[in-house]
């Protein structure tokens, strides 16, 4: 068995082939001068692990020629993070469902595929191959443990995320709600948890993916009003498009902390060691 991963998995992919104790494939990137992807992988096993996770398009290409390169080597696809996979209905008519899409490019030559804390897992019956969600919200409670916070709110930014964040309050046995928002005129929108009191203690954001932030920003500078002593977020995902870091630190945001499935400077956990046990036991 060896590893390979594609530019933008570099980190996840070396520390991957770590746990699992075997060599990672050299690479070698590059382009055409029309901009055309090309790669060069050496020393393939009759078992390959591929990792890449789909940022943009950029990334969707190099992985599919990735999986390409090694067509003679059964493939175990890694899927840090899968781009498109919150397009996963279509409103009107005429419009791709662009998860399906995706899923079953990505599902050629492979043998079987594991996703990370993927949106809507309902979107792995549209991959050809058996395809496993595996979920970080151990790993993001355990590093929230290094923290030494003192009896701290874990909160999901909405009920659709109240499951994930009793899980990662179930490291600590600490407290967890969700944040209600109640709009209170045609302009104005209060947040605050929905049952337990933020007031003198530290609060925790937890979510799968942080995209903007705008939802964090706002919801921290109410819980700041509300009495908190500090606020975190963490995720899994961390996309921080648009400014996001920065939007989210200039609100008083203690830290920003996020997994390497889409590599950070802020990627304080490793979803190394959960994928690796994975695999090992399929």
């Amino acid at each position: 068995m060896k590893v390979i991963c594609t530019e933008r998995s570099q980190v996840l992919g070396a520390r991957l082939a770590k746990e699992l104790q075997v060599p990672l494939a050299d690479t070698t990137y590059s382009r055409f001068p029309d901009g055309e992807h090309y790669l060069c992988t050496s020393g393939l096993d009759d078992e390959t692990v591929v990792v890449g996770s789909v940022v943009d398009n950029d990334s969707l290409v190099q992985l599919m020629l990735l999986n390409d390169a090694c067509e003679n080597s059964v493939i175990r696809l890694v899927l840090p993070y899968m781009a498109y996979a919150r397009q996963d209905k279509q409103f009107k008519r005429g419009e791709p469902l662009s998860a399906r899409v995706v899923a079953k490019a990505l599902s050629c030559g492979v043998s079987d595929i594991f996703t990370v804390d993927i949106h809507d897992p309902g979107v792995l019956k549209h991959f050809a191959v058996p395809a496993q969600n595996l979920s970080l919200a151990n790993e993001i409670g355990a590093y929230i443990k290094t923290l030494k916070l003192r009896h701290p709110l874990i909160l999901a930014p909405d009920d659709g995320a109240l499951s994930f964040a009793g899980q990662v309050a179930s490291a600590g046995a600490w407290d967890f709600d969700h944040l209600e928002k109640t709009r209170l005129s045609g302009v104005e929108v209060h947040m605050a948890p929905k049952k337990v009191c933020a007031e003198s203690r530290p609060v925790v954001i937890v979510d799968d993916i942080i995209s903007t932030g705008g939802t964090i920003a706002t919801a921290a500078g109410m819980l700041y009003r509300q009495g908190a002593t500090d606020v975190y977020a963490a995720c899994v995902h961390g996309v921080l498009a648009n400014g996001a870091y920065a939007r989210l630190m200039a609100t008083g945001i203690r830290d920003v902390i996020c997994s390497d499935t889409i590599e950070r400077a802020c990627s304080r956990i490793s979803a190394a060691e959960r994928i690796a046990r994975a695999i090992r036991k399929c």
